[in-house]
């Protein structure tokens, strides 16, 4: 036989199982009943849907009107019922029969006319320095001193110091000399022609000097000197066009007399 406390147990047992059965679906139908009528009601015909417009363009500023002051300028009325004149143009009584010739180009600052080299005339006094202009004729002349007819010549000669003849010419493209080209100043027993290389800065300055350029003549090196000092103290004209250094040449033509 089984113990009393051992059945009242197993009544306790079946009791609280029933009890939690019954509560669970207790709840449940709860849940569902409160899910029915309170729950999310859906709305039938669906309404519309709202939206709007974002816009990401910048605002461009508006431009600024100017208000006119005084009143607006308006054409004349023309009135078409007058007639129409006709103007003729003026023209001059007297006409020309020259053409009309402009004048000659000549170098400036900005130009690229380069200035003509001058021909070189001989100078027969120097070819000749016993002759004058009454004594020009062919006939023979004789020592002007009797006494120095038959006197012995030496290897200097005659003449004691020689002298640049004529304008030396600066040829630099585009510029002019400033003033006087100087002369170079020499004593030497020799003549011929000497060409000076020259380079030429912006402010006119001859900063550079070889001479010895294309045609020169004589290679005496202390005319060669005196033409290298008289071009460095030449001067030209300013050019801010120019090159930093601009390259010409002076030519110098040495003569004895």
């Amino acid at each position: 036989m089984m113990k009393p406390y051992l059945r009242d147990r197993q009544k306790e047992a079946k009791v609280s199982t029933v009890t939690g059965i019954v509560l669970t679906v207790t709840v449940h139908v709860l849940a569902c009943l409160l899910c029915v009528f309170t729950g999310m009601k859906y709305i039938y015909p669906p309404p519309q849907e709202q939206t709007f417009l974002v816009d990401f363009s910048e605002d461009e500023p508006q431009p600024v009107r100017r208000q006119n002051r005084g009143r607006q300028p308006q054409a004349e009325e023309i009135d078409k019922t007058k007639p129409v004149e006709l103007i003729q143009r003026s023209e001059s009584p007297h006409r020309s029969e020259k053409a009309n010739k402009t004048a000659e180009a000549k170098p400036d600052d900005f130009g690229d006319v380069e200035t003509p080299v001058q021909k070189e005339e001989i100078n027969k006094n120097a070819l000749f320095p016993g002759m004058s202009k009454k004594d020009s004729s062919n006939a023979p002349h004789g020592a002007s001193d009797p006494k120095n007819e038959f006197k012995a010549g030496h290897s200097k000669g005659n003449t004691s110091s020689g002298k640049a003849e004529g304008t030396p010419n600066a040829r630099l493209k585009g510029r002019n000399t400033l003033g006087a080209i100087p002369r170079p100043a020499y004593s030497e027993q020799d003549y011929g022609t000497v060409v000076v290389d020259i380079w030429v800065d912006n402010y006119g300055n001859v900063t550079k000097a070889v001479p010895g350029g294309q045609g020169t003549t004589v290679n005496n090196s202390k005319l060669w000197a005196a033409a290298r000092a008289a071009a460095l103290q030449t001067h030209f004209n300013q050019s801010a066009d120019a090159p930093a250094l601009q390259q010409g040449t002076i030519t110098y033509v040495f003569k004895l007399q």
